[in-house]
C-alpha cells in the first residue's frame, strides 16, 4: 500500500532527479496556516463525504482563505494521476477503480455547503476510454438536481488519449463554465508538461465554443517557470484566437526540491501589467496576481463574467 504523505512514493517518477533549490519566498506570497472555524467545518464536510480536493492535494496557498469561507474546489476520480507534470504536487502512478457514488457525495456536499458556485475538477485518468467524461457529467448532473440553482464550473483533464466525443460529453451536460488549463508557455511544454500538448488543449476549448458558443470557457497558465514576457503575451493571444473568454495568471510556486524549480519570483507589478494588456486583447474577465488559482474566488470571479458578457452585449 503506497502511503501518499511520503514524497518517494507520492511521486515515483521523480524520485531520480536532483533536488532543486526552492528560494525563499517574498513577502506579497506568505500567507497564513488555517486555523478558522469556517476552515475546519469545511475539512469535516469534505472528510465525511470521502471527497479529495486539488485545495489540499495540489499545496494550494489560499486553501485557508477558501475553505473558511466555505469554498473548496472537489478533484473527482480519485487522488492519483496517470500524469508526472514535473510542476504538480497531485501523486502520480496507478488508479484506483471509479466510484460509482461520488457524483451523489460530491453534490450532497455542495448541497450541505450551500454553495452558489461550485468547481469541479479533476486528475488525469489516462486508464479510462473517456478519460472520465462520463464521471464529469454524471458529477454535474447530480449537482443540478440537489442545488439546481447552483451553477457550476468544470476544470477537466485534456482527453488527449480519450476516445472520440469524450468533450461532448462533458459540454452536453452544460456547466455554466468550462476550463481547461494551459499551464504554461508552448516551449516549456516539453519540460513541464511533458504528456500533454500545447495545440491540442488550446484547439479543445476552441471546441467547446464551437458546441456551444454560449457557454463561457476559461484558461489559465502559472509565470515563474522560466518563460519571458513576449511569450505570455502571445499565449494571451492564442486564447484569444480560441475566443477563451476568462484568462488566470498566478505564480508558480514549488511543492518540493523534487519538482520543477521557481526561475524566480514575478512581482505584483509585474502582474498588473499582464493583466492590463490581457484586457486590452480583449479577455471579458482576467485574474493575474502571485496567489491567483484557477478556482480562487470563482463565484465572484463568475458573476463579474457575466455581468461582462452582458455589457458587453449591450444588456447591463
Amino acid at each position: 500500500m503506497r502511503d501518499l504523505r511520503m514524497p518517494d512514493q507520492r511521486h515515483p517518477e521523480k524520485a531520480h532527479r536532483p533536488d532543486q533549490e526552492q528560494p525563499k519566498k517574498p513577502s506579497w506570497i506568505r500567507v497564513k496556516a488555517p486555523t478558522s472555524e469556517g476552515y475546519k467545518q469545511t475539512r469535516d464536510i469534505m472528510r465525511e463525504n470521502r471527497l479529495s480536493t486539488v485545495c489540499e492535494e495540489a499545496g494550494c496557498p489560499n486553501v485557508g482563505e477558501c475553505w473558511s469561507q466555505g469554498h473548496a474546489t472537489m478533484m473527482i476520480m480519485g487522488e492519483i494521476c496517470t500524469r508526472g507534470c514535473t510542476f504538480c504536487n497531485v501523486a502520480t502512478g496507478k488508479p484506483n477503480a471509479l466510484d460509482v457514488f461520488e457524483p451523489g457525495r460530491v453534490a450532497h456536499a455542495v448541497q450541505k455547503l450551500g454553495l452558489n458556485h461550485v468547481v469541479i475538477t479533476s486528475v488525469d485518468r489516462d486508464d479510462l476510454d473517456d478519460g472520465g467524461a462520463d464521471h464529469f457529467a454524471q458529477t454535474i448532473r447530480a449537482i443540478r438536481h440537489r442545488s439546481p440553482s447552483s451553477t457550476i464550473e468544470v476544470l477537466t483533464p485534456d482527453f488527449l488519449k480519450s476516445k472520440p466525443g469524450a468533450l461532448e460529453t462533458v459540454v452536453e451536460a452544460r456547466p455554466d463554465v468550462f476550463n481547461h488549463n494551459l499551464e504554461t508557455v508552448p516551449h516549456l511544454y516539453t519540460t513541464v508538461r511533458p504528456g500533454a500538448r500545447y495545440f491540442h488543449s488550446l484547439r479543445l476549448l476552441q471546441k467547446v465554443k464551437e458546441l456551444d458558443p454560449a457557454m463561457f470557457t476559461k484558461s489559465g497558465i502559472m509565470v515563474g517557470l522560466g518563460e519571458d514576457r513576449q511569450s505570455v503575451l502571445q499565449v494571451m493571444d492564442d486564447m484569444r484566437a480560441a475566443d477563451i473568454d476568462f484568462m488566470t495568471i498566478g505564480q508558480y510556486l514549488q511543492p518540493t526540491p523534487k519538482h520543477h524549480r521557481v526561475d524566480r519570483f514575478v512581482t505584483p507589478e509585474e502582474f498588473a501589467g499582464y493583466e492590463k494588456a490581457a484586457y486590452g486583447k480583449g479577455f471579458l474577465m482576467v485574474s493575474a496576481t502571485p496567489l491567483t488559482r484557477s478556482s480562487y474566488h470563482a463565484g465572484d470571479d463568475f458573476a463579474q463574467l457575466r455581468d461582462a458578457r452582458l455589457k458587453k452585449l449591450g444588456r447591463a
